[in-house]
């Protein structure tokens, strides 16, 4: 299956990474290549492009892509080790960084990825294939408190008790091992009013196991500092999230970084010596226009935020 994803808020995140001709950005989350083509496009031969991703398939698909291009240097590997992987090229700043958390609509469509509810395929929704844990050992091998903990934490399902423990039941007779069984013990799980809500029933349990397979949130704070502190002085760093977890994990290490005086006001200096790393370039996130919802309903959660990398 050919990697097709739609870039979302792309006209959005090209003009606030504000490209200049010669500089060194980094796409952290490759995809098919869609925001890479178009940072590309702006940069001239001594401009740079590095294109992170953990999916190899994206890797593949996008070099293809972008084979136009004698200044895009492809990594596999994971954002979350954007400093090693500068270090490794010889690159102490960069002038911009893109990292749009979504999943791709390739893992999405591709049966055999193991991401969808909607199609039936081995559990798996791991973004590296190389990894060791799947979407078949959180389901299987993971204690019903640990099913529980993840659900409401990482799904918000509010059914996270009685799905963990219908899950734990029906293992016991045989490995839950596909998609749709996992879907069928979910709804098996939930009250009838809540299957017919607007949301498909398995969404936010899904959503879950996803981030649990490939620890998204583990180390996204982390990440979100260590891709400022890579910043040159006016470079910036734009996120786009589609989840409130997500969301709230950028914008309070944004608000970290951004630094804040906590000196009474009345006071004629500042003595609480805060740090500042930068600036917040948007307080409330920037969301798609009814235009591209029209084209692309998958949008319809993204958020777009921006920092600025101000060293004074």
């Amino acid at each position: 299956m050919e990697f097709k994803h739609k870039s979302v808020l792309l006209e959005e995140c090209i003009e606030n990474l504000n490209i200049k001709k010669d500089g060194i950005y980094v796409d952290g989350t490759l995809g098919g290549g869609g925001h890479s083509y178009h940072i590309l496009k702006k940069l001239e031969g001594t401009g740079l492009l590095i294109g992170i991703d953990r999916d190899m398939d994206a890797i593949n698909a996008a070099s293809q892509k972008l084979k136009e291009f004698n200044n895009f240097k492809p990594v596999h590997n994971n954002n979350a080790n954007i400093l090693s992987i500068l270090k490794e090229l010889n690159i102490e700043y960069v002038d911009g960084i893109l990292l749009d958390l979504g999943v791709s609509s390739y893992q999405l469509d591709e049966a055999d990825r193991g991401f969808s509810y909607m199609h039936d395929a081995k559990l798996d929704m791991r973004m590296n294939r190389e990894d060791k844990i799947s979407a078949y050992e959180v389901v299987n091998n993971y204690s019903e408190d640990d099913l529980y903990r993840i659900f409401l934490d990482y799904g918000e399902e509010k059914f996270s008790k009685s799905i963990a423990r219908k899950i734990c039941k029906s293992r016991e007779e045989k490995p839950i091992e596909t998609t749709f069984e996992l879907v069928d013990v979910i709804k098996s799980a939930m009250p009838g009013k809540a299957l017919n809500e607007k949301q498909h029933p398995a969404k936010r349990v899904f959503q879950a196991i996803r981030i649990e397979v490939n620890q998204e949130l583990e180390k996204l704070k982390q990440s979100i500092i260590d891709s400022i502190l890579s910043l040159n002085n006016g470079g910036r760093l734009a996120v786009i999230t589609f989840h409130s977890l997500e969301d709230k994990i950028v914008k309070h290490a944004y608000e970290e970084m951004e630094g804040r005086c906590t000196c009474p006001k009345d006071f004629p200096v500042c003595v609480c010596n805060y740090k500042s790393y930068g600036k917040i370039l948007n307080k409330k996130p920037i969301v798609s226009t009814e235009e591209e919802l029209a084209e692309n309903p998958r949008a319809r959660s993204a958020k777009l935020r921006v920092f600025e990398r101000v060293i004074k």
